[in-house]
């Protein structure tokens, strides 16, 4: 038995002729993430406490649609409007615009909230689900501290003015990926432009979606923006374009303008400038290693998750993958058993190592079979 070492370079990582430039994004404070590979490609000030405005129906969608995915609530249940609900349609909030003692569905709620930004269908969904307004906050924070949103306190379902109502970029990140990961169904509402309320009491009322990115094409399918006067203006944002995710979150824009330029240029920075590469698949073959005494010369080996790593484009060369494993491996072998490891190295570091998992099992031959290949083993070096 010996130690082997198998260096593989990724396939078709090519020297790209786009260059790597740095990124000045006018937010007090923004982060970026390539959503596959979960690595972060911009940050300013990540960690500073921003009020999230409107950004917090994110988690207040999410509420609902973990109920639905459990199955303790429905698109087709209704909840009756109370009074504190209605009275944000008359104050020049954002507002899908219901009214004291409708039944309004849980769906008509969660388009009103997702392309309205109705602040009275938040606490109308939020009464319904919960109670009250507060004990759903509640249910919101433990939510996200489940999701390791360590600054984040929700203190309403709205985002509007409370001063503890707090988070920061990179925890709405960490929402915002969650939401599409856990919900990508529910996700595609996020991408619809418009909603018509056929409300109670007078005629259908027909709202955009306040996203500016949607009708940019550049490939952005979401999520939300916010607005308060402390704050100025924030926008979580996600695009997808040719099998790539990139989420970004940035707040303390000072204009709408300025809100729709930046996070266009944060998320096209991604894209120009850097490269995903897939490493393997979860669960998919991609390599043979050798078998010593088994019925079988080698065995399949896989990873249990998909592997990406996000490269610069003018680096990509760097990127190389080891396969370390004490071989040819002795049967018998079970299946799923560690037999190794995939090393991820870039630039000559270590960036990733996963262990190596035996696809199938392999029998060992019988005491006469064994005996032969010793002699062989011992004659010619054959296994």
């Amino acid at each position: 038995m010996f130690k082997k070492i198998l260096v593989l370079i990724v396939f078709n990582l090519l020297i790209a002729t786009s260059s790597y430039s740095s990124l000045d994004i006018k937010a007090r404070t923004a982060i970026l993430q390539d959503y596959f590979s979960g690595e972060i490609l911009y940050e300013k000030e990540p960690d500073r406490s921003i009020y999230p405005a409107s950004m917090t129906k994110i988690m207040t969608s999410i509420i609902a649609f973990d109920l639905i995915k459990s199955g303790d609530l429905s698109l087709e249940d209704k909840f009756i409007v109370s009074e504190k609900a209605w009275r944000l349609s008359t104050s020049g909030y954002s507002s899908m615009f219901i009214m004291v003692g409708d039944e309004v569905s849980v769906r008509d709620l969660l388009y009103g909230i997702i392309i309205a930004s109705g602040n009275d269908a938040c606490i109308a969904l939020a009464e319904g689900i919960a109670g009250t307004e507060e004990e759903f906050a509640i249910l919101m924070t433990s939510k996200a501290k489940e999701l390791g949103m360590d600054n984040t306190n929700f203190a309403n379902s709205s985002g509007i003015n409370d001063p503890d109502n707090y988070s920061t970029v990179r925890d709405i990140l960490k929402m915002s990926r969650y939401l599409i990961k856990e919900h990508p169904k529910f996700y595609k509402w996020y991408a619809i432009k418009e909603f018509t309320w056929d409300r109670t009491g007078g005629d259908p009322i027909t709202q955009g979606n306040r996203n500016p990115l949607l009708y940019k094409n550049i490939g952005s399918d979401g999520i939300k923006t916010g607005y308060l006067a402390v704050e100025k203006y924030s926008l979580a944002s996600s695009l997808e374009r040719n099998g790539r995710r990139l989420i970004g979150v940035g707040s303390g824009f000072e204009t709408k303008s300025s809100r729709s330029k930046e996070s266009s240029k944060l998320l096209t920075y991604g894209l120009t400038n850097f490269d995903l590469v897939e490493i393997v698949k979860a669960n998919e073959p991609f390599e043979k290693i050798d078998v010593w005494l088994g019925k079988q010369k080698n065995v399949d080996v896989y990873i249990k998750d998909d592997i990406y790593k996000t490269i610069k484009k003018a680096k990509k060369n760097l990127l190389k993958i080891v396969l370390k494993y004490e071989g040819p491996i002795e049967a018998p072998i079970k299946k799923d058993q560690i037999i190794g490891k995939l090393r991820v190295v870039y630039d000559q570091e270590l960036i990733g190592e996963y262990d190596l998992l035996a696809l199938n099992k392999v029998e060992k031959v019988n005491i006469f079979t064994r005996l032969i290949k010793s002699l062989n083993y011992l004659i010619w070096g054959d296994v």
